[in-house]
């Protein structure tokens, strides 16, 4: 009788099974646990769920070591406790401590007033004492840390003009359940963050209501032509919890937004904008301002970072005094506009071999986006008479984009163009999606007429 060619599982080698079990996420591991006695002694292999705990839950060996289970077990227990959040836990994880770490060198007073992580039940009592439920992104970030304490300086980053100071906190749930909104023109809008000085907060939409989509975050704008006080318009900040708060990080950890004086500073450096000339340099660095800006009437705040350093390689005699400065300045509409005017904020810096000079200044205009260049006019310590200028590169100033609420829309039709014409998979809309107002970054037609004055 001829042998039995028949292979059985139970035969098969250990090393080449596993092998194949370590291509398997966690739930095919499982059900083949349930196939075979051998496949279920070898879909507990601990280096498995090793690699899987670290994957979805960024858990390393001190982990287990501290928490003396298996790494199966291990996983169990988070996935019982953060199981419906696995598609956000490891990049909200990921990113809270990647902002930590960077804080702990940079801003260490800062990590002492996060707090620690809200539990599932207090996240459910938050629910039902507001009557909306949180998207899972928020709630799994807020699991991780139950945003800041009431302090100065906010985690959500700051902004100083010489009268004029801004610092953002991330409000803890319980806070921001406080502050939930249910009048007309901000309802069913949660906070995000909170400013003591200038009472400015960041909002999140928990419905699609009034022109806002679901879960976007977004600054306020009383719309101060309307008669109707609802008319709020809304510079959009983010499309969801995740995109807004993991950006902001991005922005922090790689020095997109610099630290000053212990604070986060939210300027934004393109690293394009850097102009040299002989021994020196410029570069500079601006933000926009909601707390001073309005979409009606058109008026939007920015405020712009130049950095002018002479090189620690110049030789002394390239010494030099800044005497005046020159802007060419033109708006998205076209207009072009020019000044000039001594120094720069009152101040007539002298440049010697490696010195840098910061200062900060604002500008205003009627138009959501616009670009500034000019130059500045030197002249040598050691001959006065040898005058020289400095290029200053061009650098642009965007305000985010903004939508009018929907009392304004169905009022009137002077807009007809949408900034975002993308489909939408209807998840979280109800109707024709008429109640989502007009959203846009730049559009010139109702601007036409209107001016503001610069401070440049």
């Amino acid at each position: 009788m001829a042998a039995s060619t028949e292979l059985r599982m139970d035969q098969l080698p250990s090393d080449p099974l596993l092998h194949v079990l370590s291509f398997l996420g966690f739930r095919d591991l499982i059900h083949c646990s349930f196939v075979s006695r051998r496949l279920n002694e070898l879909s507990k292999h601990n280096p498995l769920w090793r690699t899987l705990c670290s994957k979805h839950w960024l858990l390393t060996d001190a982990d287990r070591l501290q928490s003396g289970v298996s790494w199966y077990c291990l996983f169990r227990q988070y996935y019982r406790d953060l199981g419906r959040y696995m598609q956000y836990y490891p990049v909200l994880k990921r990113a809270w401590e990647q902002l930590k770490s960077f804080l702990q060198q940079t801003c260490p007073r800062m990590i002492a007033s996060l707090k620690e992580g809200a539990t599932e039940v207090e996240l459910n009592d938050i629910e039902a004492q507001i009557g909306c439920r949180l998207p899972d992104d928020y709630r799994c970030s807020y699991r991780i840390h139950n945003g800041q304490k009431l302090v100065i300086p906010g985690l959500m980053g700051s902004m100083s003009l010489s009268n004029h100071y801004r610092s953002e906190v991330l409000l803890d749930v319980e806070t921001a359940a406080g502050g939930f909104q249910q009048r007309k023109g901000m309802r069913r809008c949660l906070p995000l963050t909170f400013c003591f000085h200038t009472g400015l907060s960041q909002y999140m939409a928990l419905e699609p209501a009034e022109g806002r989509r679901m879960f976007e975050s977004f600054y306020p704008c009383p719309d101060q032509t309307a008669q109707d006080p609802s008319a709020i318009d809304m510079f959009i900040t983010g499309s969801c919890f995740l995109e807004w708060f993991t950006t902001y990080v991005q922005n922090v950890v790689t020095g997109e937004y610099p630290i000053i004086r212990d604070q986060i500073f939210r300027y934004v450096h393109d690293k394009g904008c850097v102009a040299t000339t002989g021994d020196i340099t410029v570069s500079v660095s601006t933000s926009f301002l909601p707390e001073l800006s309005s979409v009606h009437p058109p008026h939007f705040f920015f405020t712009y970072r130049i950095r002018i350093e002479m090189s620690s390689g110049a030789s002394p005699e390239a010494a030099c005094q800044l005497d005046s400065r020159y802007w060419k300045i033109t708006t998205s509409d076209g207009n072009v506009e020019e000044v000039q005017g001594p120094g720069v904020v009152g101040e007539f810096p002298v440049m010697t071999p490696g010195k840098v000079h910061e200062y900060a200044s604002c500008t205003t205009f009627s138009t959501p986006s616009e670009y500034m260049e000019g130059h500045y006019t030197f002249h040598r310590l050691a001959n006065k008479e040898e005058v020289f200028h400095v290029a200053i590169p061009r650098f642009h100033m965007v305000c985010p984009p903004f939508r009018e609420p929907v009392v304004r829309t169905k009022a009137s039709n002077s807009y007809t163009t949408r900034f975002d014409d993308h489909d939408d998979d209807g998840e979280y809309c109800d109707g024709d999606g008429d109640d989502f107002g007009d959203l846009r970054g730049i559009n010139m037609a109702a601007l036409e007429g209107a001016w503001c004055p610069r401070h440049i």
